[in-house]
């Protein structure tokens, strides 16, 4: 080891003791540098992440490799002092390891004087570290097998020069082969192969954070082969005539090792397993939530990937990812999941099958090429199935298209959650009252407590079906659903009325003046898991069923909950002119999004109900509501329902006149029902400098004309809300990167009325934000130059957001129901003055963060972004409903880490600052350098008659 690391000192004197390491250094640093902010556009990306700079590092360190490695040997060889180097006490392989590692140690500095970089972007926002380690790492690697590329061919050249070129060539050739280019030229297998055999294919694994133990056998087996094949190259320098034994055992060693290696690459390429995630929140590692969804399943579930190989260059990278993630389904179901991949364009039976049965059709992709443009229909989808429930996941669903500039970038959405909602929804949507009661390991136990004496009259022909509906499911359930019926009135009872209200079960008024009071509730015990619930008042022995088996299906993990939606109409509306006018609020979106895991209905409030089976209601904008619409909120809460509230204080629309954007006043909202809850909306809209672009006409004079340009400006409305102001005790907001927030209220919680009960801020605005009661939302920059709007005096944060859980009483407390406007419509029979326990209340103060107007705008300016918006509202559903099994995996595919905001100085000031500390560095470490060879002392030279010389005489 002491003569490896003596050629290496040697090769690193030579150097730093030259300006050539200066050189090389400087080149690397600054192609880097140029690349990250230029040529990548950093600043404009808008992410904290550095693979701008490792996207690029493939073919930056074929280059410097090159010229690092291509005088070690040919230099040699020149000057005649190979010869020399040959005949010493030190073997081949020992000459080739100290030159390696010299190269090795000029790469290692040259990419730790890069550090600046990551450390600047962890100071301008909340960098993932797992990624950046990753990326390092592969540098690293990749730099051995080009070193060890570059050393084998100066070994074979005198020249130079030609060590350059060849080195550049045989590198470049390794990158290559598994770009995009190359294996679009071909198909399956040959494909596959020279994408498992690129540089540059392998490098993206490691450098987004997942380090495979494949990758990093290619890389230590190509750097192996090629040093091998350097030793074998100086041995043979040595060689005569007479060493035929000797040189083919050196060839047979060599070429055995070469197809080990060849053969243990072979041998892992089809182990996906053998990999760590540094990711943070662990993205590329399916979680324990997806095993145990996919465990011990007691019907076969199938999934099948209908893939075509013939598909769009940004396409096939994702393949590989795709099979990985199938068969680590596979593995994590114990064999209860069967997954394939097919190409249906090569089985006519299979494509038809596809289209006729799940509707799945080919999608045309746009291919340009050099000469020409053409268009390619491919398949690029998944379909999941288990039972007679099946759901498709198209191309829409699983990919991410982010146009940065002239780049375009493909990536899964969220591989993993997408799959497992798919999973989720099948296996749920399969389950029956039937199936849920059979999978019992205990019986679950429905109370029914009734007053017999005290019902209202209205309500007997009620009970009657609700005691024979609960008689009917407890005689089909063999034993595991136990129905009893209990009168806290009658001696002896099971429940005393004293006992039932200690319990927080309160009985209702017979008549508004009365002091007679009834109980009429339904628990449900499941193994220590309480649903509380009330009866239906209209006799209807469907509602009855349905009430019944809602709460069943609440109390188990085994069925799709519904989440009722109300949202304004969004039928065309006639305008003054006599034109039908699109609306330009419309919340299809959302919807889309909450059915990928629940059912979806739209509902109608104007009875006075909310169906029996809905779990959550989701209130969108509401407005124009009348007595019959905030009964039926009040009592979907009071009967223990979840209430998700988007509501501000004033709805978008279009200014009749010029189309511009105007915000008009809701009447008759919630803001008096929310404020009973302890909820108050607040009349004033909230402006923050912390916010996102909006699309603006601004006037400018060109040469004394006024010309109308759209610009994407600062738009205060549109508060940019960050993760540092969500809560991160509250699964509604843990982990979400970032929300914007549309033309959002004041929402705050009243801390009176919510004593008891657990109630937190979700989200907030920065601490520079302001209020206005000006609803004027179209920005005037002659006027108001820094935001287009007056900024208030009063800065600090406004709560946006708000979730309560707990008991809540009636806002008709006290009240008679109120009366139909319909005529033949029943009236609602009993107000329910108090909630379960349980009861949630979520409560935002935007409804236009859910706008596909504004989703829309926002998907043009920053791409992905605007998914926040509706994972906000899909994880504010899923707490609402107690379901947050799929919120830890929606969390992980999101996770997007955004740079703090920075004017275009700041941006240039932290650009030349990273210049600045690259060149410092690189400086320092050549001083440093300088100055230790001059502190070295030469060696003394003994004197001739000290020389034990052999055959000398004294």
């Amino acid at each position: 080891m002491k003569k490896i690391l003596a050629i290496t000192r040697k090769e690193l004197d030579i150097y730093f003791g030259s300006l050539l390491s200066l050189i090389f250094l400087g080149v690397f640093l600054a192609a880097t540098l140029f690349v990250f902010f230029t040529v990548e556009k950093f600043f404009v990306r808008g992410l904290a992440d550095v693979r701008p700079m490792f996207t690029w590092m493939p073919v930056l360190l074929i280059g410097l490799l090159a010229a690092l490695t291509m005088r070690q040997w040919s230099e040699e060889q020149r000057s005649g002092t190979l010869e020399s180097l040959l005949t010493l006490p030190v073997k081949p392989a020992e000459l080739v390891l100290g030159k390696f590692l010299a190269v090795m140690a000029i790469i290692v500095l040259a990419l730790a004087l890069t550090l600046p970089l990551p450390i600047m972007v962890s100071l301008l926002g909340n960098l993932d570290w797992g990624p950046v380690f990753g990326g390092y790492l592969a540098a690293v690697l990749m730099a051995a097998a080009y070193a060890a590329i570059g050393l084998f061919v100066s070994s074979r050249t005198d020249n130079q020069i030609v060590s350059l070129i060849v080195t550049v060539l045989i590198g470049g050739v390794f990158y290559l082969v598994g770009t995009r280019g190359i294996t679009d030229l071909t198909s399956g297998i040959t494909s596959d192969v020279l994408w498992a055999l690129g540089t540059g294919s392998r490098f993206e694994s490691i450098e987004r954070g997942v380090i495979d133990l494949r990758d990093l056998v290619y890389y230590l087996s190509l750097t192996a082969i090629f040093l091998a094949l350097n030793v074998l190259s100086l041995d043979a320098k040595r060689w005569s005539a007479q060493q035929k034994g000797y040189q083919n055992r050196m060839k047979s060693t060599v070429a055995l090792l070469c197809a080990n290696l060849l053969v243990v690459n072979a041998w892992l390429y089809p182990l996906s397993g053998l990999r760590l995630d540094l990711t943070a929140q662990k993205e590329f590692t399916i979680s324990q939530v997806t095993r145990d969804l996919v465990g011990g399943l007691p019907e076969p579930l199938s999934i099948r990937a209908y893939i075509s190989e013939n598909t769009h260059p940004l396409l096939k990278p994702l393949i590989p990812q795709l099979r990985d993630m199938l068969r680590e389904l596979e593995i994590a179901s114990g064999g209860s999941v069967t997954t394939e991949v097919v190409d249906p364009l090569n089985d006519p039976e299979i494509e038809n099958e596809a289209a006729q049965e799940y509707g799945i059709k080919a999608t045309p992709f746009q291919i340009s090429g050099r000469n020409e443009a053409s268009i390619v229909n491919a398949y690029f989808d998944v379909l999941v199935r288990y039972g007679d429930q099946w759901e498709v996941l198209n191309f829409s669903d699983l990919i991410d298209i982010n146009n940065r500039g002239e780049q375009v970038e493909v990536s899964f959405r969220s591989l993993e959650y997408d799959l497992a909602r798919a999973i989720k929804k099948v296996v749920y949507g399969f389950q029956s009252v039937d199936a849920i009661l059979s999978a019992l390991e205990q019986p679950v136990t429905l109370t029914y407590y009734v007053s017999g004496e005290t019902l209202p009259a209205e309500l007997v022909e009620v009970d009657a079906l609700v005691r024979k509906v609960g008689e009917e499911i407890a005689a089909q359930s063999k034993g595991k659903f136990v129905f009893r019926v209990v009168d806290p009135d009658q001696p002896g009872a099971a429940m005393t009325r004293q006992q039932l209200q200690e319990l927080g079960v309160q009985p209702f008024q017979v008549t508004l003046f009365s002091d007679d009071t009834y109980f009429y509730h339904l628990i449900l015990d499941n193994n220590g898991s309480q649903v509380a619930a009330y009866p239906p008042v209209e006799a209807n022995e469907a509602e009855v069923r349905t009430t019944l088996e809602g709460m069943l299906k609440r109390s188990s993990d085994g069925f799709l909950k519904v989440v009722g939606v109300w949202s304004p109409s969004e039928q065309p509306t006639q305008d003054m002119f006599g034109q039908m006018q699109q609306p330009i609020s419309t919340f299809q979106a959302i919807r889309e999004q909450l059915r990928a895991e629940y059912t979806v209905k739209d509902v109608d409030l104007s009875a006075g109900s909310v169906p029996a089976d809905v779990d959550t209601l989701l209130l969108i904008a509401p407005q124009n509501f009348g007595e019959m619409e905030l009964f039926a909120v009040d009592q979907f809460l009071m009967r223990g329902g979840a209430l998700v509230v988007a509501a501000g204080s004033n709805t978008l629309g279009a200014d009749p006149y010029y189309g511009e954007p105007m915000l008009t006043p809701i009447e008759g909202g919630l803001r008096d029902l929310l404020a009973h809850y302890g909820v108050k909306v607040g009349s004033e809209l909230v402006l923050d400098p912390q916010n996102a672009a909006f699309p603006v006409a601004v006037n400018r004079d060109v040469n004394g004309y006024t010309v109308q340009d759209i610009q994407a400006v600062d738009y205060p409305f549109f508060i940019d809300v960050r993760l540092s102001a969500m809560s991160q005790d509250n699964p509604v907001t843990t982990n979400l990167p970032a929300v914007s927030f549309n033309y959002a209220s004041v929402v705050e919680l009243d801390e009176e009325k919510n004593a008891g009960r657990a109630a937190e801020v979700l989200l907030s605005s920065s601490q520079q934000s302001w209020t206005t009661t000006d609803i004027n939302v179209v920005p005037d920059f002659q006027t108001y130059p820094e935001w287009g709007f007056p900024t208030g005096e009063t800065r600090q944060p406004y709560p946006l957001g708000v979730a309560v859980q707990g008991q809540f009483e009636s806002y008709f407390k006290g009240k008679q129901p109120p009366q139909p406007q319909v005529e033949g419509q029943a009236a609602p029979a009993v107000v329910l003055e108090q909630s379960p326990a349980n009861a949630r209340l979520v409560v935002f103060g935007s409804a236009d963060f859910l706008n596909d107007f504004a989703l829309q705008l926002s998907a043009r300016l920053s791409g992905d972004y605007y998914l926040n918006n509706l994972r906000l509202m899909q994880n504010a559903v899923d707490w609402s409903v107690e379901d947050e099994d799929l919120l830890s995996i929606r969390a992980r595919g999101s996770a997007i880490h955004l740079l703090a905001p920075l004017n275009d100085g700041s941006q240039r000031v932290f650009e030349g600052i990273a210049y600045g500390l690259e060149a410092l560095a690189m400086v320092v470490v050549f001083f440093f350098w300088q100055a230790r060879k001059r502190g070295q002392k030469a060696l003394e030279l003994l004197p001739v008659e000290q020389l034990a010389i052999p055959g000398r005489v004294e």
